[in-house]
Order: C-alpha cells, then structure tokens, then sequence
C-alpha cells in the first residue's frame, strides 16, 4: 500500500503531510511520557521486524500480493504512541533507502499505516480483548484487528486518490477495500500468530508500557527477535511473492499506474537490490539485512533522543 509519487496531487501530499507530522509528534511526545527506558530496545526490535516481514509478499486471488503492515499488532504490545513510532521509522527507511513509497507521499503512507491503522487497529483490539479476556480473546481480538486495519488504511488510501482527482471515489473505494478484505486475512492471521507466540514465551510483554523489564531477560529477547528478523529478510525475503501488491494491482486495473514517478536516484537500495551483487536473490537478502539493522537503529536512536531516564521513573521501580 505504499503510494508513489504521481498518484497524489499537491493539496492532499501537504495535508497528509501536515497530519502526520502532527501525529508523530504527539506520538513521540507520548513515548517520552508513557514508555519505561528499558522498553526502548523493544522499539527497535519491532521495527525491525516489522521490515523484514514487509520483505515478504504473500499471494492472493487474482494475481495480487499483500504482505504484513504490522500496525495493529505493535499498538497492542507496545501501545498506540510506540507503534506510530515504529510504523514512521519503518517507512522512511523504506522511502530514503529503497524507493519504496514516493518522498513526496510519505506523508499519506505515514497517515496511511502509521496513524488509521494504529489507532483503529488498536481501537478495534481493545474492545475485543474486553468482550472476550484471556488469551484466546486477545488472539481472537488481535485477528479482527489487523484485518481492521488494513481495510481501513485502503479506504484511506482510496479517499486520498479520490480527492487528488486520480480515480473517482465510487471507483476507488470497492476496488481498494475489496482486495485490502483479503489480504486483510493473512494481516489478521500472521498478527494473532505473533500475539499468540509472544503471549507463550514472554507474557509480561503483554503487561502496562511503563512496566520494567530485567534487563537481562529483555536483552536475550532483543536479540534472539533482532536475529530471527534477519534471519526473515535473509532466507524468506529472497522468495516473496513477486505479484503486484493491493496498490499496484488496483492501479494497473484502473489504468493510473501510468502516473507513478521514477524512484529518486538518490536511494541506494532501490527494488531492495545491493548494486554490484550478480545474483537477485543474494542481492534482496543483503538489501533486507541493511534495512533490518538501520530500521532497528533508527529506531532506538530515535526513542532514545526523547525517553529519558529520569529520578522519578527510577525511584517507582527500585
């Protein structure tokens, strides 16, 4: 669902721009406020997950591919304000080192995944979790939610293109909606599984954002996942689904593919290839373990300029 430029005129470019520059800042701003320091590593993990699964296209009906966006599942581990953080640093590694996503539409992208599908998948999460408790209620709940969210973020995404004057609305919505309903499933699916296997192995994850880990135990964790996410962008990625993804498939039906700009020369990794390297599929699983680590960087070192271990927080836990 990441949209190029060309598919979006200047007025709804600077006005997705403008709301999610907003959002980010609140969410940061709520980070600060809501997120324990030993918390921050878990950021970075879930970004970099979050990168190497994105990596990974799955097939749907009719030629299309749909992969993970995520949204959904880090707002429930870590809370909304954490996963809006981790849905931006994902997409402008996507955008400045891969060309996935146009400069100029980051910020619709940013609205798109990182505000409506946080914040409704989230919403939708937490009623659930409250309508049936228990683990089986939060697997339930978690599956509903992401497939929520994607849904919801196409029919963002429909609006916008819509409103650039690309495709009329009544054209946009079903077609967007319609295949978003289906890779919807598998976001819902993979979500729940993730829920279900960090529940299992480590449930005082699924506890307050605030709460303190050992910091022992958080750092294996960090780890073993930092490694496991390479392991996905280095074995998994390289075999992806090749067909067009919701997007691209909905814009080669209506015939508008045409508008898409050419990716900036500026990005280095562009179509998630390492120049110089013969072989595609070793050039994609280098091009996934750079943006796996930088994704986890930023997202750190990010979360580290703006939550800081202060006198009161440490007093609470000692």
């Amino acid at each position: 669902m990441h949209i190029p430029d060309g598919f979006l005129d200047a007025k709804t470019a600077l006005a997705t721009t403008a709301l999610s520059t907003a959002g980010v800042a609140y969410a940061l701003r709520q980070v600060r406020i809501e997120l324990a320091p030993r918390r921050v590593p878990l950021l970075g993990l879930s970004a970099a997950f979050l990168f190497a699964a994105q990596m990974v296209n799955f097939p749907v009906a009719g030629g299309t591919s749909g992969h993970l966006v995520g949204a959904a599942l880090v707002a429930a581990l870590l809370g909304p304000s954490a996963a809006v953080v981790v849905l931006a640093t994902v997409l402008i590694v996507q955008c400045f080192l891969f060309a996935d996503g146009g400069i100029l539409s980051l910020g619709a992208n940013v609205f798109n995944m990182g505000l409506v599908a946080t914040l409704s998948g989230f919403a939708v999460y937490r009623i659930g979790q409250r309508l049936v408790p228990g683990v089986r209620g939060r697997v339930a709940a978690m599956a509903f939610a992401g497939w929520c969210s994607a849904v919801l973020a196409s029919v963002s995404c429909a609006g916008q293109l819509a409103w650039s004057g690309t495709v009329a609305w009544s054209v946009a919505l079903p077609a967007m909606a319609g295949v978003h309903m289906l890779i919807g499933v598998g976001e819902g699916l993979i979500s729940a599984l993730v829920l279900l296997a960090v529940s299992r192995t480590r449930p005082d994850l699924m506890g307050p954002v605030t709460q303190v880990q050992a910091s022992g135990r958080a750092r294996s964790f960090v780890v073993l996942g930092l490694l496991a996410s390479l392991g996905v962008a280095l074995f998994v990625a390289p075999f992806a689904c090749p067909w067009p993804d919701g997007l691209e498939a909905v814009a080669g039906k209506l015939g508008f593919g045409a508008r898409a700009l050419a990716p900036s020369a500026a990005a280095p990794l562009q179509n998630y290839r390492v120049p110089g390297l013969a072989s595609p599929g070793f050039a994609t699983a280098a091009a996934g373990a750079i943006g796996t680590l930088v994704a986890f960087c930023l997202a750190v070192a990010l979360s580290r300029l703006v939550v800081r271990e202060d006198s009161s927080r440490k007093s609470s836990h000692v």
